[in-house]
This record gives C-alpha cells, structure tokens and sequence, in this order.
C-alpha cells in the first residue's frame, strides 16, 4: 500500500501549493507537467505528451473558470498531438481574462503553441521553447517534403508521394493556425515571418528557443518565475531508479576559506 499513500501525499502536496499560487494571484492554476511517473506496484512507467485526454481536461476546466479570473498554466512537456494542443490553445486564446503560461523547463512543440496563445510567458532564465512544426511519425514533414523534391518523380513511390502530400497539408495547417494565433498580438507581417520560423521546419525540431530567441520573435516574455513552480515542480518526481543520475547537496554552499592559526599558517 505505500505507493498508493506516497502519491495521495504527493498529489495533496500539489494541490496546496496550487491554491497557494491561486490565492497569492487571484488566478486559476491549472498544471499540464509531463514526466515518467513510477504509478503502479510493479514499478512500470508511462511516457507522458499532450494527448486528447489532456485537452479534455483543461478545456473543462477554462470552462469552469469565471471569465473575469485570470488562468496560469504551468507547463513541463516535450510536446504532443497537434489536435490537442491546437484545442488548449485556441481555448485559452478565447478566454477574456489574461493569461499567462509559466515554463520552468522546457515546453517544445505543443508546449510552445500554448505559450503563443498566452498574453503573457514567464520562463526560467533557462528554460526553453522550440519550433511547432508538424512531425508525421517519427519524421519531420518539412524534411519529407524536402525529400520527395529533390528526388527525380519517376522514381518515387505513390506511398512516398502520399506521404509527401500529408506533409505538406500538415505544415500549411500549422502555420496558418501559428500565424492566427499570433496575429492577436502583432501586426499581421510580424506575426506570418514568426509562423514561417516556427512551423515550416527551419530548425530542427528540437532546436532550443531560450528566453532571448523568444523575445526576438516577438514574444511577451519574462524571467520573473514564482519560487511556489519550482517547488511544485518537485513534487513531480522522476521514476524510482537504482542509482539518481544527478546528485548534489540541497543546501546553499557557505564554504568559506580556511581559518587562519595564530601563527598566520592554514588549519
């Protein structure tokens, strides 16, 4: 049974610090933090993404929040369905109150179109945010498009052309909803230069957008992270391992310099 205790504590834990952050804000804290979570007595772990459960979930509850009360959303994932987090965006776009989305990480792919439908983002000095653009499987669709382009028609597959054409829809559709989105906040130039950076594959897809990278796009951005995220953050805990893979001491370091004997030599 003491799994089952251990996440009652963490998940009461969590619910705290929320109504702390809540209450310290007037806002609605809602949390989307992505980890491999140990929930089960055998030890097993889920992988975690945006998922259709996830857009349920917070759409319900923009929906049970007063439109005059501002919605924080803190976000910690690596991405996700591009269904779901178009709905979650488009949904906390529609709100009438402000939001702001707080990443005290990462939020790449799906986590970053949350964050361009926010008025406001509050990122770690280095955390980060990445390009949006569609991935068909494992693969990068700018990068299948560029493919089948290169390569002479006749000898290319009808799969591989299917294929193609699915990539090409996926980037046009993610740009346009990148570029509506932003539009609510820059001039309409502005905001298709930053979709066609974001969407069409310029980058890798998980090149790394830092807290100045978001700033040059044009993003409302600010460092001044609450210290209640990161503590909620920690209650977020990795898989149980044999061995943690980073450790340290979780105090400040007071060294200071060796005390002087009388004599004026080093204890």
């Amino acid at each position: 049974m003491s799994p089952i205790f251990r996440q009652q504590i963490l998940e009461a834990r969590r619910a705290g610090i929320m109504r702390l952050i809540e209450k310290q804000r007037g806002s609605r804290v809602i949390s989307m933090i992505h980890r491999q979570e140990t929930l089960s007595f055998l030890g097993i772990g889920f992988n975690r993404y945006i998922s259709i459960e996830d857009a349920e979930e917070v759409l319900r509850a923009i929906r049970l929040t007063d439109p005059s009360r501002p919605i924080d959303l803190i976000v910690h994932t690596p991405g996700g369905l591009v269904l779901a987090a178009g709905q979650i965006a488009w949904a906390l776009a529609d709100h009438p109150a402000k939001v702001t989305v707080f990443v005290p990480h990462y939020a790449m792919s799906g986590g970053t179109l949350l964050a361009l439908a926010a008025d406001e983002v509050v990122m770690d000095r280095n955390a980060v945010l990445g390009p949006v653009d569609p991935q068909l499987g494992h693969q990068a669709a700018a990068s299948i498009v560029a493919a089948v382009r290169r390569k002479d028609p006749n000898h290319v597959s009808d799969e591989t052309l299917i294929l193609a054409d699915m990539a090409e829809k996926a980037l046009g559709q993610v740009e346009h909803s990148v570029r509506q989105l932003l539009a609510r906040k820059m001039d309409p130039d502005r905001a298709a230069e930053t979709a066609h950076l974001l969407a069409s594959g310029v980058w890798t897809h998980d090149h790394p957008l830092r807290v100045d990278d978001a700033r040059a796009l044009g993003l409302n951005v600010s460092t001044d992270m609450p210290p209640e995220i990161y503590s909620l953050m920690a209650l977020y805990p990795q898989p149980t391992r044999q061995r943690p893979s980073v450790e340290y001491v979780p105090i400040p370091d007071r060294t200071t310099r060796p005390a002087q004997q009388p004599g004026g030599g080093a204890r």
